[in-house]
């Protein structure tokens, strides 16, 4: 007997969730009977996920950049979406010209320069805008970084859960080389900056979903499950993600925010 087309998308969507909740419970018995291993103490059994897949936007900016505040300005408004992860990572490279970026850190510096080799370009520059770590931009049109979100494709990696202080990967596609896994925690609001010197001096720059920590928690190689302790933060208010991504700078496979 033949089925609407409504009812064959329902049980397709059935069967995508029966998939994702076992998944998740492997992770579950993995973690309940000592299967996966941690870094510091054993992950909690993570729960299910939430629904919907994130777009992960990345900013590399620097106060002391005058092309800068109006990539942070896009910024600022692509955080209020909550189909976007929003990122600002702040770099070095500017701080003897005027001004030390009061946010930046050189682990920043370093992950663009990993984006560097895994995009194929011949340098860094800022404001760079990396849209799932597969595609970028010059960050001060909108129009263009909404272009690449636009572009955006469901990720084939693991399904990232959290509970406590754990958080669990299960499922995805095999790789062919073992993916960083990645802690991230940022700022949950806005923040205004006022720049006393160097090309931006006189005024007062917008920063949002600013980067304060990045903590690569291990690797992850398809296959069983795996789990991760989570360190404590080390300021407190901060968001947390996760990031699962191929190593030398290249594509994001799974991303979730804590």
């Amino acid at each position: 007997m033949s089925r609407s087309p409504r009812a064959i998308a329902l049980a397709s969507d059935l069967r995508r969730r029966l998939t994702l909740f076992a998944a998740v419970g492997v992770v579950a018995a993995a973690l309940i009977t000592g299967h996966i291993t941690t870094r510091s103490a054993e992950a909690a059994v993570p729960a299910p996920p939430p629904s919907g897949d994130l777009t992960v936007v990345e900013l590399f900016t620097s106060q002391g950049c005058s092309s800068c505040p109006p990539a942070n300005d896009n910024l600022v408004r692509l955080s209020a979406r909550p189909d976007l992860l929003t990122l600002s990572f702040n770099v070095t490279y500017w701080d003897d010209l005027g001004w030390p970026d009061i946010f930046a850190r050189p682990a920043y510096t370093q992950r663009q320069r990993d984006y560097e080799q895994g995009l194929g370009t011949d340098n860094v520059w800022t404001p760079q805008v990396i849209v799932d770590g597969r595609s970028h931009v010059v960050g001060r049109r909108m129009s263009d970084i909404e272009r690449l979100i636009a572009a955006h494709r469901p990720f084939t990696g693991p399904t990232v859960v959290f509970r406590g202080s754990g958080v669990g990967l299960a499922g995805g596609s095999s790789v062919s080389a073992p993916a960083d896994v990645w802690l991230v925690r940022y700022e949950p609001r806005p923040i205004n900056v006022p720049v006393a010197r160097g090309e931006n001096g006189g005024r007062t720059l917008p920063h949002a979903s600013v980067v304060r920590e990045l903590v690569r928690l291990g690797s992850w190689s398809g296959g069983r499950a795996r789990g991760f302790g989570l360190p404590a933060p080390g300021r407190d208010g901060l968001l947390t993600a996760v990031l699962v991504q191929a190593p030398n700078g290249g594509p994001i496979l799974a991303a979730a925010r804590g």
